[in-house]
């Protein structure tokens, strides 16, 4: 097992630390990093994955948002890793992937209270990633997977499946984390040299088509988007796109969002 650090967890950074060197082998391989890419690890914590990484990649880039890790990163780990103090949020991954001179890999066990803002991030930065394994809260695992049809089908899984053809790897038990969470944990794959066929000339227009269309779920799409748009803009953009007015979001498939959002 990984040591855990010298000092208390903090619950405002939602830290678990893995501490299961099986597991940090297991997630390592389904990222299968190459000798001649860049990985990007989030959130090194006590650097049970970090280890591994070094041992399979050329070079390593981590960024840790709490300075009190810093320290025993650095002594553990030297000049074999780069190791940045920063909030990953606030890191400019497209700079970044430019430096290294192409796409990163990612690799991550995020933490459960900031993996939606994470996830966003990525996306925004989706030109500078070739591919990530994530974990992160089972449901939310479930929900990034989300097929049209499904309860778990919602605006990030639309964003997803036109980005990255997400697929959920393997659920991770809340013993291989210290402190131990109190829900079950899954690895996700997303891989951003597949991404869908059906591409938005704008995401922004995608984001408010999805926010419209998800925030009332319940309600047709012409009422939900209607909301946003009012009836008559709603209506043409129905049209043009050629999606019943009377269905709601969660059976409109990833393409059918792309040919609403052409209309906006």
């Amino acid at each position: 097992m990984t040591p855990l650090p010298p000092v208390p967890p903090k619950h405002s950074l939602g830290q678990n630390f893995l501490i299961d060197p099986n597991i940090a082998r297991k997630l390592v391989g389904a990222l299968d990093p190459q000798p001649d890419e860049t990985v990007l690890e989030i959130g090194p914590g006590v650097g049970a994955l970090t280890a591994v990484l070094l041992e399979r990649a050329t070079r390593v880039i981590a960024v840790e948002i709490d300075g009190r890790l810093i320290p025993g990163l650095r002594e553990r780990f030297g000049e074999q890793l780069d190791l940045l103090h920063a909030d990953i949020l606030a890191v400019d991954l497209t700079e970044l992937a430019t430096r290294a001179g192409g796409r990163l890999a990612l690799l991550s066990c995020l933490p459960y209270y900031a993996s939606s803002p994470i996830l966003f991030h990525l996306l925004k930065h989706r030109a500078a990633l070739s591919r990530a394994v994530l974990t992160l809260q089972r449901e939310v695992a479930d929900r990034c997977c989300a097929k049209p049809g499904t309860k778990d089908y919602g605006g990030v899984s639309v964003q997803l499946a036109l980005a990255a053809s997400p697929r959920r790897l393997f659920t991770i038990s809340p013993h291989v984390f210290r402190p131990r969470p109190k829900v079950e944990s899954a690895a996700l794959l997303l891989d951003f040299t597949r991404p869908h066929p059906a591409q938005p000339r704008s995401w922004d227009a995608l984001e408010q088509v999805l926010r419209a269309a998800f925030g009332q779920r319940r309600k047709t799409l012409r009422n939900a988007l209607s909301a946003k748009f009012d009836f008559e803009k709603t209506d043409e953009m129905l049209a043009a796109a050629g999606v019943n007015p009377k269905t709601r979001a969660e059976d409109v498939p990833p393409e059918g969002f792309v040919a609403l959002a052409e209309s906006v």
